[in-house]
């Protein structure tokens, strides 16, 4: 019925606000902002209706969670960096039919998932900021989903993934984008040290261990980075444990993926962090290999005793 027409993973860095504002900042992030223009000019030639976000700034501590109220507006500050995020305006429509159809999907499945379309609950910042760039004229609808997982396997996060492509393919009357809104590794700068590596990673190996991910997604090595996931997620400290790669991945086909990602914006380093905007075209896939794949995650993760 419906349409999977783009998939992307996305930056949504703080620094991205600030480099509107006056002052030294002003204007360092400009390719960051162009690059979520153009996945979003995209969707708009695509017909996009809806864009569903993984966001790694929504944690939970049980259950996946989506986000699918009418209508949301408001003034954001983030808790976590308030000197960069600070009254920031947001407004966009949502779409509760489509969260609803996500979550019955996701339960038909067998992972736990709840939509929340009545509720005073609001969107976190992985959404907003992106949302000010891709959508300022609000013509797509958002669904917001839960992907700062800390008590999840990312092998349920998988199946999520694909649950929510074959709600969109199978039971939703119209056309989707979904982007995984985190960053590669995610280990910030030391307290006190955050100016000199505003611009930079915090470490060669972190800095070595992304540009190869971005290596083997350009050259659709789909296979040997879904196998090493779980120890890029714990060992490149992972932003959200990335929960969002594991849904992106699952959506995608997992391991059975079979196209190259398309760098919009090239990676680059924010207060220690690796960023990037990278498009993942749409292949048609089965789904068979999600259980399989889900199977040696869990194991792994367990072998690791990690939140994984």
């Amino acid at each position: 019925m419906g349409t999977l027409a783009l998939t992307a993973k996305i930056t949504h860095v703080p620094s991205i606000y600030l480099s509107e504002i006056d002052g030294p900042r002003k204007g360092t992030r400009q390719d960051a902002i162009d690059g979520l223009k153009e996945i979003g000019r995209r969707c708009r030639a695509l017909g996009v209706d809806t864009l569903v976000v993984f966001d790694t700034h929504w944690l939970v501590n049980a259950g996946y969670h989506v986000l699918c109220g009418p209508h949301f507006q408001g003034s954001y500050t983030s808790n976590e960096l308030p000197h960069f995020i600070s009254h920031m305006p947001f407004e966009f429509p949502g779409n509760p039919e489509l969260g609803k159809l996500l979550a019955a999907e996701a339960n038909a499945l067998g992972v736990e998932t709840l939509a929340h379309d009545a509720t005073t609950l609001e969107p976190e910042y992985g959404t907003l900021v992106p949302m000010r760039y891709m959508n300022a004229d609000q013509q797509f609808k958002v669904v917001s989903v839960s992907a700062m997982c800390m008590a999840h396997y990312l092998n349920d996060s998988a199946r999520l993934g694909w649950a929510i492509r074959r709600a969109i393919e199978e039971k939703y009357d119209g056309t989707v984008a979904i982007l995984a809104s985190g960053s590669m590794s995610h280990r910030f700068a030391q307290n006190g040290l955050a100016p000199e590596f505003a611009f930079k990673i915090w470490s060669p190996f972190l800095e070595q261990l992304d540009r190869e991910v971005v290596r083997m997604w350009q050259a659709g090595e789909w296979q040997a980075f879904c196998g090493m996931l779980p120890e890029y997620a714990a060992k490149g400290h992972g932003e959200g444990f990335m929960h969002d790669t594991a849904m992106l991945m699952g959506a995608l086909g997992w391991s059975d993926y079979d196209a190259a990602a398309e760098i919009i914006t090239p990676y680059f380093g924010a207060s220690g962090t690796g960023q990037l905007n990278a498009v993942f075209p749409i292949t048609p896939q089965s789904g068979d290999a999600i259980p399989a794949a889900q199977a040696s995650h869990a194991s792994m993760a367990a072998a690791m005793g990690s939140r994984l």
